[in-house]
């Protein structure tokens, strides 16, 4: 069952040699990977007026269009940057692998794990921002919004899941709906400004009863530059491109870059558009309505184009994810190949996407969502540190790249990727300050201890590897001689065809062999003991009671202790019989000990677990199997029914 529902909801499996089929193209690539930054109109300019407009009331439209121009030039520089760090590292892994191979290893970890936590507030920030659309049009599910936005992150995961090329398709189209009707809302929207026409639905009177608090100079700067670190939310996501361009066709190069021009002319026309419109319309920022949702009520009024746009703007934001659950895994899979994260995470799943990292992400992120109560303004501080630290990273190794490499026009690609580096730092240090108490210290703080978990991952890797390894030298002076005395258990709790066909395997290993069964109540045993004198085996039977009804606690005793014959360095197989049902639900019917059995044994010094099947169907009538008679399966009149399960070690 567990297959077919996987199958309906991802789809075919997808072979290893199908990998060159699930890529991207430029014109659906861009989308996917550029929506982060796309989608950033509707809460960037929402941001930067919610510091200014309380503070200096009019004088915000003032300055927000300042801000957002150098927001604007900001993005074009990263562009411009990124576009160099494709051509020098086709393979991926962005910020990671630059840092890494240009400035070292804690750099890269520092890299690595920034982009990592900017990632799932990525995820966080765009989907809450989303549902912050939805309870727009809709007020009455504003008290729901921590579920829907749940509910959001299991659509992604299912969309991403079904694989590359797929959520392609599905993802890419909204955005594309996205971008156009931002473009006809600030289109409709200065021209209707331009001749003094308004919809007569403006529900808002710009800074009306706003207090405005007296500034000094000193003040007055460090609101801008607040007020500028929150607007920088625009250009996060710019990295997700070089990130995946191992995810484009051939030529990869070229398409990524290709997909660069596209993103920056996209974030230009649509967070400029808007910045603009919110300066001419005076859109006062609410908690209950975002700016966008203004825009549109103020321009087109409250019909049919409104919600489609809040519609367009819920998708392009739950598509902003996207461009996290496209970059995060295969950032992870790139760190987890050089054994700082779980190697778990560095292999493709059901269908050829880096499905472990897909659903890391996505748990992480539904925890901050349930945490922050899915409210986008309470997420935003923790936002833009973590990316722009990798932003700062990843610009300074590709200056180091330069000059160390040098090659053709390197001393106008150092200058792009220098300017990028200074322009990022100056960035980071304002954000970090500005924010320091509204919540970035906790990625601060959060960074440092993902790096320590990173370091200890590379521990254990490092240790089982030195563990483990023998070197060429050695192999030819290894020798396969068996110097073990073999002792085989065969843990029952009954006498039936399953149990005799487990003991003929367990003697074909060796002579070593015992029976070995529970005894949970004082002479719930006797029946075993009287079949098994009737069994005419030289197999010792060793009953031992439990008065706890515990099961593997009193086989661990039994093999560590004197009565048992196997001395230091033997190795002992506990052989579990266990049969296998026909039907899934049929499972849940028995107690499946063999499978807690095995479990607890794994963790146990020189026991060897083999789990010997048994298909029912096989044994119906059981002549065939047993090739002689027993009475195991003759019912006992006197013993109540549900005594009369025939089943290796059954208790509750």
């Amino acid at each position: 069952m567990f297959r077919q529902f996987r199958r309906w909801i991802l789809g075919e499996k997808l072979a290893n040699t199908q990998l060159g089929e699930e890529k991207y193209n430029v014109f659906w690539g861009m989308p996917i990977l550029a929506s982060d930054a796309i989608s950033s109109v509707a809460y960037a300019v929402d941001e930067m007026l919610y510091i200014l407009v309380p503070m200096i009331g009019a004088a915000s439209y003032l300055w927000m269009p300042r801000m957002a121009a150098a927001i604007i030039i900001l993005l074009f520089i990263l562009v411009f940057s990124y576009r160099q760090t494709v051509a020098a590292y086709p393979n991926g892994g962005g910020a990671y692998v630059v840092a890494s191979e240009n400035l070292g290893r804690m750099p890269g970890l520092i890299a690595g794990a920034s982009l990592a936590v900017d990632y799932i507030l990525t995820v966080a920030v765009s989907i809450c921002a989303g549902t912050a659309a939805i309870t727009s049009a809709f007020p009455g599910l504003y008290h729901d919004s921590v579920i829907i936005s749940l509910v959001i992150v299991v659509l992604m995961v299912v969309g991403n899941l079904r694989g590359v090329r797929e959520s392609s398709r599905i993802f890419s189209i909204p955005t594309y709906a996205f971008i156009l009707l931002i473009l006809l809302l600030v289109a409709v929207g200065t021209i209707k400004h331009a001749i003094g026409q308004y919809s007569g639905n403006v529900m808002f009177h710009p800074l009306a009863g706003v207090p405005l608090a007296p500034l000094d100079q000193a003040a007055f700067v460090f609101l801008i530059l607040r007020a500028f670190s929150s607007g920088c939310a625009a250009v996060t996501g710019v990295e997700a491109v070089s990130n995946a361009v191992p995810n484009f066709e051939y030529p990869s190069i070229k398409r990524a870059q290709k997909a660069y021009l596209m993103l920056g002319l996209a974030v230009f026309l649509t967070f400029g558009g808007v910045a603009y419109l919110a300066t001419v319309y005076h859109a006062v920022p609410d908690s209950r309505i975002t700016v966008t949702a203004q825009l549109a009520l103020d321009v087109f009024g409250k019909g049919w184009m409104f919600y489609l746009i809040q519609a367009t703007t819920t998708i392009i934001l739950a598509m902003a994810a996207n461009t996290a659950f496209a970059g995060f895994p295969m950032l992870l899979s790139v760190i987890a190949q050089d054994r700082y994260a779980p190697r778990q995470l560095a292999l493709r799943g059901h269908r050829l996407n880096f499905s472990n990292g897909i659903v890391v992400l996505a748990t992480l992120a539904a925890v901050l969502i349930v945490i922050f109560r899915s409210d986008t303004h309470l997420l935003i501080p923790l936002y833009a540190v973590g990316v722009f630290t990798s932003f700062t990273l990843s610009q300074s190794g590709m200056f180091v790249h330069w000059l160390r490499q040098k090659g053709e026009h390197w001393h106008y690609k150092a200058f792009i990727n220098g300017l990028g580096a200074a322009v990022t730092v100056i960035a980071v240090l304002i954000i970090g300050v500005t924010k320091f108490m509204m919540g970035a210290w906790i990625v601060i703080l959060l960074i440092p201890l993902i790096i320590f978990g990173m370091l200890r991952i590379r521990k254990h890797y490092a240790t089982v590897a030195s563990r483990l390894n023998i070197s060429n030298e050695e192999l030819p002076n290894l020798s396969f001689e068996t110097h073990y005395s073999h002792h085989v258990i065969v843990p029952i709790d009954s006498l039936n065809a399953m149990v005799v066909n487990a003991l003929r395997y367990a003697r074909s290993l060796g002579p070593n062999v015992e029976a070995f069964h529970v005894e949970t109540f004082i002479g719930e045993a006797d029946k075993l003991r009287h079949k098994w004198e009737l069994l005419h085996t030289d197999v010792p039977l060793i009953v031992k009671h439990s008065p706890y009804r515990e099961v593997i606690g009193p086989l661990i005793e039994y093999i560590e202790s004197e009565e048992h014959a196997s001395q230091p360095g033997d190795i002992i197989t506990v052989l579990l019989p266990q049969f296998i049902v026909t039907k899934w639900w049929d499972l849940a019917l028995h107690n499946n000990t063999s499978i807690f059995i095995a479990n607890a044994l794994f963790r146990e010094r020189n026991i060897v677990v083999a789990v010997l099947p048994f298909y029912l169907e096989d044994m119906v009538g059981g002549e065939s199997d047993r090739n002689t008679t027993t009475d195991c399966q003759c019912p006992d009149e006197n013993k109540p029914e549900h005594d009369k399960e025939t089943e290796p070690v059954e208790t509750e």
